[in-house]
């Protein structure tokens, strides 16, 4: 932590997204979000403004905005009305010269190619479960089951259900053939890893650190089928995973196990050039952990993974924050010029 650094010489830009197609109660619960993060921010002592990301013209309003004289504080999903368009806000931001918290554009886009994430693991030695992908509602050349079937392309477990696991050839065709021919995207086929899952939050630049991990517990479940993080799990509340998945923090691992953890998942976190922070989704099995995910903009709210572990490691929701901001400022050519003279 950057301690000794005021940060109240630092101006910091929020950038958020706001769908005007949300209902009043979905823009409340998201301004509930935005006040506490920017209180948390202010109670540090920056100064702070905000811009919400509400079209594609949001560029346009930035252009009020001097990089020189800002830091950015990015936390943006996407421009409403453009699926998946997280990296095209940070593209905008890289154009027009801002330094923003977070990974760039370049990251952010491939962290949505599941395709090419694994072939990266997989070039750099970091354990992910066996894949294959299928363009074609023809699953040949696959034998391992349970499998579990992933749509190729996106994020935040979209298209995931208890029907992803199959259990056998045609659970595992109907299944591909869904994706492929119904949703319209690439199937991606994994060995699924019936064992413990952990969300793992990792910060830094340089020198990373590993957070407490938190784990998934599926112990509610005895179907193979409901043991994993389904869309409904993360964002429907009053869903049978949601209300039934516990998050156990922190996860109980032995010192070595911690250990093998926190190395596995700073390869994967440096593997797709993880900036400030990022979440690596992880399961368990015969004492290997394979990577089935990264993230490199998780959610961090107050009540997020990641806030969490960051709470569990004795650092407040302020903290973390606080914490984002210097690792960004650091890149400033006018802040990260300031930190690096001060005397203290």
């Amino acid at each position: 932590m950057e301690a000794n650094f005021p940060p109240e010489k630092i101006n910091v830009l929020l950038l958020f997204d706001l769908n005007p197609e949300w209902t009043n109660a979905e823009k409340e619960e998201v301004a509930q979000a935005h006040s506490r993060l920017s209180g948390a921010l202010l109670s540090s002592g920056f100064c702070i403004d905000f811009l919400p990301v509400v079209d594609q013209y949001f560029p346009e309003r930035l252009s009020a905005y001097d990089s020189r004289e800002c830091v950015l504080f990015n936390w943006c999903e996407g421009i409403p009305g453009l699926h998946h368009s997280e990296y095209l806000v940070v593209r905008h931001l890289e154009q027009l010269g801002f330094v923003f918290t977070g990974s760039g554009s370049a990251t952010l886009a491939l962290s949505y190619d599941k395709h090419r994430v694994k072939q990266i693991l997989d070039r750099k030695g970091v354990p992910t479960p066996h894949w294959k992908l299928y363009t074609s509602s023809e699953a040949n050349g696959w034998h391992q089951f349970p499998a579990i079937v992933k749509p190729a392309v996106g994020h935040c477990s979209e298209w995931l259900t208890s029907e992803s696991v199959a259990m056998n050839p045609k659970e595992l065709h109907d299944r591909i053939a869904y994706l492929v021919e119904e949703v319209g995207l690439p199937a991606l086929v994994e060995d699924f890893i019936d064992g413990r899952e952990f969300h793992v939050s990792l910060w830094g630049n340089g020198r990373v650190e590993m957070l407490p991990p938190a784990e998934m517990d599926f112990s509610a479940f005895s179907d193979v089928h409901d043991r994993l993080c389904t869309y409904d799990a993360k964002f429907i509340p009053g869903s049978v995973h949601y209300e039934n998945i516990r998050t156990v923090l922190p996860s109980a691992l032995n010192k070595a196990e911690l250990a093998e953890l926190e190395r596995v998942c700073m390869a994967a976190y440096r593997a797709i050039g993880c900036r400030d922070y990022g979440r690596i989704d992880v399961r368990m099995r015969d004492g290997k952990f394979h990577v089935l995910d990264i993230n490199p903009n998780p959610d961090i709210s107050e009540d997020a993974s990641m806030a969490s572990a960051a709470e569990h490691a004795g650092l407040s929701h302020s903290d973390m924050a606080t914490y984002l901001v210097f690792l960004a400022a650091k890149r400033h050519p006018v802040f990260g010029r300031q930190m690096s003279s001060n005397p203290h």
